[in-house]
C-alpha cells in the first residue's frame, strides 16, 4: 500500500520548529511534497526541510510574515512556481503575548491577531482559490485550548484561537460546493522548545492534568493533521478536533 497522501502538494506555516515542525515532517512521512514556511528562523526551516528530504520527500524552505497581506501573496506565488497546486494548506503560524489585559499593548493585540487571524483568514483565501481551479483540497487550521477555556494572560491569543474557530466553520460551510475540506485542530499541553519554559516540570505539570497522563508531542498533531489531509477524511469538514489526551473535556473536580 501506498504512502497516503503520496504525489499531494502542501504548505506548512511556522513550520521552522515545535508543532508546525511535527506537521511538516509527517505529512513529508505520508508522501507529500512540502513547502515549509518561516518568518525568522530560517536555520529551524532548513533543519526541517532537510529531515523531510532525507526521508525521500520533496520540500524546500519559504520566508513570508503571514501578518502582512503583500508576504503572504509573495509567498504563494513563490509555492505555485515550485507546485502545479496546493492540496493541502496548514495554518499553524502563530504568535502570543504573555500579559494581563489591563496591561496589554494596542500593538501587542494588532501583532497577534494579525499574524494569527488575519493570517489564517488570508492564506485561507489564497489556497482556496487555487484548490477551486483544481478540483478541491483539505484546509487545516490549528487552534488551542484557548478555543474552549479562557486562560489567563493570554486575552489576545485566546480571542485569535476561538476567532480561528469559527472562521474554520463559516470557511467549511462557504467552500464545500468546490470540494474543499475546512477543520480545526486544537492541541492540548504539547511539549516544545517554548513550552518547556513554561513551567520548571512541563511535562510532569500537565501530565497530572491529562486523563492519559501524558503530555502531547508534535508528531501526535502531525497524525491528526495527515488524516484530515487524506481520503480518509472526505467528508469531515466544519470540525475541531482535540488532539489533547483529554485534558480538555476534564472538568475541574474537587472529589479527587
Amino acid at each position: 500500500m501506498g504512502n497516503p497522501l503520496e504525489g499531494k502538494f502542501a504548505l506548512v506555516t511556522g513550520a521552522s520548529k515545535g508543532v508546525g515542525k511535527g506537521i511538516a515532517l509527517e505529512l513529508a512521512r505520508q508522501g507529500c511534497a512540502v513547502a515549509v514556511n518561516y518568518n525568522s528562523d530560517e536555520a529551524g526551516a532548513q533543519a526541517t526541510v532537510e529531515e523531510a528530504t532525507a526521508i525521500g520527500a520533496t520540500a524546500f524552505a519559504i520566508k513570508a510574515n503571514v501578518g502582512l497581506k503583500t508576504e503572504i501573496d509573495a509567498m504563494f506565488d513563490k509555492v505555485f512556481e515550485r507546485f502545479p497546486k496546493l492540496d493541502v494548506h496548514v495554518n499553524n503560524a502563530g504568535v502570543q503575548t504573555w500579559k494581563p489585559l489591563l496591561e496589554l499593548t494596542e500593538a501587542e493585540w494588532d501583532r497577534v491577531l494579525a499574524v494569527n487571524l488575519k493570517g489564517c483568514f488570508l492564506c485561507t483565501q489564497r489556497a482556496a482559490l487555487n484548490m477551486k481551479e483544481t478540483g478541491g483540497g483539505s484546509i487545516i487550521n490549528i487552534g488551542s485550548g484557548c478555543n474552549k477555556w479562557a486562560f489567563p494572560n493570554l486575552v489576545d491569543y485566546t480571542a485569535s484561537k476561538g476567532g480561528i474557530e469559527q472562521f474554520t466553520k463559516v470557511a467549511a460551510v462557504e467552500l464545500g460546493k468546490y470540494k474543499i475540506r475546512v477543520n480545526c485542530v486544537a492541541p492540548g499541553a504539547i511539549e516544545i522548545e517554548r513550552t518547556k519554559h513554561e513551567a520548571g516540570d512541563y511535562g510532569a505539570t500537565w501530565s497530572k492534568l491529562t486523563p492519559l497522563a501524558r503530555v502531547g508531542l508534535p508528531v501526535d498533531i502531525g497524525h491528526t493533521v495527515a488524516y484530515l489531509a487524506s481520503s480518509h477524511a472526505d467528508f469531515v469538514t466544519g470540525q475541531t478536533i482535540w488532539v489533547d489526551g483529554g485534558l480538555f473535556t476534564r472538568p475541574a473536580w474537587p472529589y479527587e
